[in-house]
């Protein structure tokens, strides 16, 4: 189990941004009549995605002796349910969704069951550890050495990571797969932070913690696999699971590959401190480890719930992803009054930083 302390950023430094930042998003809120939460819209969309999550999965269940319909069906199901996550879970495990944490959590206990990740330790995960530690070793756990790739100049090279560019799609695919039937339970066990993380972010222990970790998972289980293999008889659990694994995947290294970038680009990244004490601004390592990308169709980034807006994500995590388009501008506005660099890349050029970053870490140290 990892024993981490709280680092301390120095925040007396850029005061006079942090300030402009938040009251540039307090006045933003005024001027428009409006709240940081969902809105209508974002009801909408959580009511669709939901029903073409169940549309979906009904379509697998009544497809009879078409492996290729049942197939086509069931990768769409799982991808519906990532644009959940993406769209819906995002914003609810920082509690912007619905007002009060408690209905937040329960939203994301019922909606990750499709997909089978375990919202609360993806919080913390998230929130308590990635969010506050972005791009800091052993603390940022998004970033954790895991034997394949490496990602921070200060983790252990093997000489098979100069060509963890090319491989590590599949790296990414396997994420899905991992997190529901590894790190999650080794999460729950303690095994990778102390359990007290769960209460600290408004979770359970001991057995009703249990519960409401084991009977979602049990139900991902039965509806992904158990239930398809019933209902169909045709399928048997080899091909079934075969499905599973490779929708998982799909839906896995589409929704890794759009995000690792954000804070692979900048190429970033700090050991611990000795004394425990950052040398700069939580602000302004903020600006240091992040940025957006944009795609040219408005209509694309609608459906991918604020993530390539990932900067403007981490300057403000209280506010709904709804709200990201008005702060990016305003984001822009206060990095130019302050002579800080923020200049928003595209997809192509993500892609590129992204490769160009893995090689880099995959070289042979000097």
């Amino acid at each position: 189990m990892r024993k981490l302390t709280s680092l301390q950023f120095d925040d007396q430094q850029d005061q006079a941004l942090l300030k402009d930042i938040q009251d540039a998003a307090t006045n933003y809120l005024i001027n428009n009549h409006d709240h940081r939460y969902a809105d209508v819209g974002m009801f909408a969309k959580l009511i669709l995605l939901s029903l073409l999550t169940f549309g979906f999965y009904v379509g697998c269940l009544l497809c009879e002796h078409a492996l290729w319909y049942f197939v086509i069906c069931y990768f769409l199901f799982i991808f519906m349910a990532m644009l959940l996550a993406v769209n819906v879970v995002h914003d609810a495990s920082h509690n912007v969704f619905f007002k009060t944490p408690q209905a937040n959590r329960w939203l994301n206990r019922i909606i990750t069951i499709p997909l089978g990740i375990d919202p609360d330790c993806w919080q913390v995960r998230h929130v308590a550890q990635h969010h506050p530690y972005t791009n800091i070793e052993h603390y940022d756990f998004d970033i954790d050495y895991n034997g394949f790739l490496r990602q921070t100049p200060y983790q252990r090279r093997h000489w098979y990571m100069r060509y963890q560019q090319y491989y590590w799609p599949f790296i990414a695919a396997m994420t899905f797969p991992t997190i529901i039937w590894f790190f999650d339970w080794q999460d729950r066990l303690g095994i990778k932070f102390e359990k007290n993380k769960f209460t600290e972010n408004g979770a359970y222990n001991g057995l009703v913690g249990w519960l409401l970790f084991f009977i979602p998972k049990m139900l991902h289980l039965t509806i992904t696999i158990i239930l398809p293999i019933l209902v169909c008889e045709w399928l048997n659990f080899g091909i079934m699971l075969i499905i599973y694994l490779l929708s998982q995947m799909f839906s896995s290294m589409i929704f890794v590959m759009l995000l690792l970038g954000t804070h692979w680009a900048k190429a970033t990244f700090y050991p611990i401190p000795k004394d425990g004490k950052m040398q700069h601004s939580q602000v302004r390592h903020t600006f240091d480890t992040s940025l957006n990308w944009r795609l040219k169709h408005p209509l694309f980034e609608y459906w991918i719930g604020g993530l390539n807006l990932h900067l403007t994500h981490h300057l403000y995590p209280g506010f709904c992803h709804r709200h990201y388009y008005e702060l990016t501008i305003i984001i822009h506005q206060i990095a130019k009054k302050h002579g800080i660099p923020c200049q928003d890349i595209t997809l192509s050029e993500l892609f590129y930083y992204q490769q160009k970053f893995l090689k880099n870490m995959g070289k042979k140290q000097q």
